[in-house]
């Protein structure tokens, strides 16, 4: 029976002492901590177990298959100045879509947005860099951003990374308040391939290369899934009543090897296993628009996933601890209750476990996602 609270945004806050956010990481990456759900029924929900995620590839099993998300994240928070010498800070977004769209431009965020107005000329500047003019083109309503004018060659995010590379920086969270030369690097997966992204899929970002390995070895297949995190990511949800909850949509892609490996994976036995919440949305979002088959897709989704969804494919997951009253509390209450999450979250402050793209992660085997949220046929 479904609890009335779950349809209520005020449901999902929980008190976070500042100091439980993680500012760095730690090293290796798979030397983070790891907080294992146990199955509903077994004692209290705080009676996790705790390991580390290196420990990760023993909750695995050989036949199993991890989908990761192979996205790449931009280099896209940009420095730039006025006529004025004033100082304004971009961060690129996506592509414009809009009315009048011309080749090269892009949808920003600008700080102070108020200080940049239609027709504007900025420059964009970095250190051992000449100073690169843009042109701002137009408001865009819905976000609040700027569409900005770049080189007309720079028209998708692979054309346009090289100019981010030398003009821009990696743009971390606003509650990272440390910013290091070393987070070019480590605020990526080290399976991150495919540029478009401005946050990191992050519960991939404690997969080392020896752990990747040592899954391997265990006989656990991969397979990459693409969704770009975007804007949705940094905007709070603010709809209470959520049954009229609406994300902004996302690009992703499903490739045909996927599918295919997912088949394969059910075929033997396996546990299809989602690396971050990003990687569930790209299966479950495509699956919904073929009505609960997965079938390769590529292009936008927008999909709310909520205590009381069933999901289609994905039967595990890896994620990190999310932030209160966010559209991902929403999804990884959706696998095991939102009590029992709220419970776990309690135990793991208490424990000192480290909170958001920096912290530790959470492990829902299959055998802990509550029978009402399980693909059917999965057990």
């Amino acid at each position: 029976m479904s609890d009335p609270a779950d349809q209520r945004l005020s449901s999902y806050d929980f008190q976070l002492p500042e100091e439980r956010i993680a500012q760095r990481p730690v090293e290796p990456r798979h030397a983070a901590r790891l907080l294992v759900v146990n199955p509903p029924g077994e004692g209290p929900a705080r009676h996790a177990r705790h390991l580390n995620v290196w420990d990760l590839q023993q909750e695995l099993q050989p036949g199993d298959l991890l989908v990761v998300n192979d996205t790449r994240v931009l280099r896209a928070r940009l420095e730039a100045r006025r006529p004025s010498g004033g100082a304004v800070e971009l961060l690129v977004l996506e592509p414009w879509q809009g009315e009048g769209q011309e080749a090269g431009q892009w949808l920003c965020l600008a700080k102070p947005a108020k200080k940049l107005q239609p027709d504007d000329w900025i420059e964009l500047v970095a250190a051992d860099q000449p100073p690169l003019p843009v042109q701002v083109r137009g408001r865009d309503p819905a976000t609040g951003g700027r569409i900005v004018q770049f080189p007309a060659e720079c028209g998708d995010a692979a054309a346009l990374e090289p100019l981010l590379v030398q003009y821009g920086a990696i743009p971390l969270p606003p509650y990272i308040h440390e910013h290091d030369a070393s987070d070019n690097e480590r605020y990526q997966t080290r399976y991150a391939a495919r540029p478009g992204a401005v946050a990191a899929p992050t519960a991939g970002l404690h997969l080392s290369d020896e752990l990747l390995a040592a899954i391997r070895g265990r006989g656990v297949d991969l397979a990459t899934t693409t969704l770009h995190v975007g804007l949705g990511t940094f905007r709070p949800v603010e709809t209470e009543d959520l049954s009229q909850l609406q994300l902004h949509s996302e690009w992703v892609e499903v490739s045909p090897d996927l599918v295919a490996a997912v088949a394969a994976c059910r075929a033997r036995g396996g546990r299809v296993i989602a690396i971050g919440t990003t990687s569930v949305r790209s299966l479950e979002a495509v699956a919904q628009l073929h009505g609960g088959e997965l079938k390769p897709h590529t292009g936008p989704v927008n999909l709310v996933i909520q205590p009381g969804y069933r999901f289609a494919v994905v039967q595990g997951l890896l994620t990190n601890f999310h932030l209160p009253k966010s559209s991902l509390l929403l999804l990884v209450s959706a696998l095991i209750g939102r009590e029992r999450l709220l419970a776990l979250y309690t135990e793991a402050i208490e424990r000192q476990y480290r909170f958001f793209s920096y912290g530790d992660a959470m492990w829902i085997a299959p055998q802990a996602v509550l029978s009402s949220a399980r693909p059917t046929g999965s057990g």
